[in-house]
């Protein structure tokens, strides 16, 4: 009887109060546990939780020094001191030197520098604590202007556009070679593929490491290599797995690749660490050639695709490079470059079964295997391509 009653009771309620009725409860006890404090009981003469990450250091003109930080810790952090190569020096920090939980700040300093020479720099807290900003190579920024702009675009065309398009170029033969050797192709693309997956992961949780814990980085990578997996995993069942959605996909999984390439490749210019100049140019741009053979294997089995569908691949694979190198040479932020190249592992790891599962039927349906010898060989071929090529761009 007592069940009734309490069953007719909340059928009479409206639906939207019995949804919102729990977080009523929720709000009510977080305002006494805040009223109350009970933890009072617990608190003594404990220093603060201090965590102060620097960002990016710049070097915007000769004698002047430019750090972006943030406070990833619990409590409020005051930046008492700076000590740049064992001396105290005077600095100016932007909007405040006392920073709240998240909030950034800009420092900066008049110091004669000498370029292409290491310059560590130390900051202290107001209770002493130090985080150190070690700078490799003080090398002067670029300028944030026109010209500036063209050659930080024009460094993404050379990393990352030239090379996908000069993959694809591979086309024609790769159409007139036997089945064999087509499938070949395409296990060279899932080797290919497995070294980037294993690289965009590597790089992003090498970057997660400097981030505030706050943001948790590494819970990021995971989350956002799992989140990308799944929509694209979702979006190709719809697409039914044509060669062209294929393609398609291995273009996006690359640019996202791309595009956290070019994260870091900005910065380092930026920041001086990129001091091989051309050479490192070049070497990504051989580096990244065999992406565009990737993105024409599936291609080779059907129709020939229009010219507007190669160059529209092309820059899907290779121009976030572009932007890459915009972002990361004038605004470079390091829980970006994580969440990008989280996503672009997680399309990676999608294209690198859906190339799979295009070699085994195409295998059952000539009654053949997909793990022959020659799949093999073109399996390994692409990872020691992407290894060896690996030597001309890691800095």
């Amino acid at each position: 009887m007592i069940e009734q009653t309490g069953s007719s009771l909340t059928n009479r309620v409206p639906k939207w109060l019995l949804a919102i009725f729990p977080l009523i409860l929720l709000i009510v006890l977080i305002n006494l546990f805040t009223l109350l404090n009970p933890l009072a009981y617990f608190t003594g003469a404990f220093p603060p939780l201090e965590e102060v990450t620097v960002q990016q250091v710049l070097f915007p003109e000769n004698g002047r020094i430019q750090l972006n930080i943030i406070n990833g810790g619990p409590d409020p952090v005051t930046i008492a001191q700076v000590l740049v190569d064992d001396a105290y020096w005077q600095f100016e920090i932007m909007p405040d030197n006392t920073l709240d939980r998240l909030e950034q700040a800009t420092i900066n300093l008049t110091y004669p520098w000498v370029d292409g020479e290491p310059l560590p720099i130390v900051l202290i807290t107001s209770t002493g604590v130090t985080f150190d900003a070690e700078v490799d190579v003080a090398v002067r920024s670029p300028d944030t202007n026109g010209r500036s702009f063209l050659a930080y675009g024009l460094l993404g065309i050379y990393v990352g556009v030239i090379p996908v398009a000069l993959g694809l170029l591979w086309y024609p033969f790769m159409r007139r070679v036997d089945r064999r050797w087509v499938n070949a192709f395409l296990a060279l693309t899932v080797g290919l593929l497995v070294f980037l997956f294993v690289d965009t992961l590597l790089e992003a949780l090498e970057i997660a490491e400097v981030l505030p814990g706050v943001f948790q980085g590494v819970p990021v990578v995971v989350f956002g290599t799992l989140f990308s997996l799944g929509i694209l995993l979702a979006v190709s069942r719809r697409q039914g797995g044509s060669p062209m959605a294929i393609a398609t996909f291995i273009a996006l999984g690359i640019g996202l690749h791309n595009f956290g390439e070019g994260l870091a490749i900005g910065a380092a210019f930026a920041t001086g660490a990129a001091a091989l100049g051309s050479f490192l140019v070049i070497g990504f741009t051989l580096h990244n050639i065999t992406e565009g053979i990737g993105i024409a294997a599936p291609l080779t089995g059907s129709e020939r695709p229009k010219i507007r569908s190669f160059i529209l691949l092309a820059l899907l694979g290779g121009a976030p490079a572009m932007l890459g190198t915009w972002i990361g040479g004038f605004a470079f932020n390091p829980l970006l470059a994580v969440l990008f190249l989280s996503l672009g592992a997680g399309a990676i790891l999608q294209v690198i079964w859906e190339v799979g599962k295009l070699l085994l039927r195409d295998a059952q349906r000539r009654g053949e295997t997909a793990v022959s010898w020659l799949n093999f060989a073109g399996l390994t071929a692409g990872i020691l391509i992407m290894y060896v090529t690996a030597f001309l761009v890691k800095f």
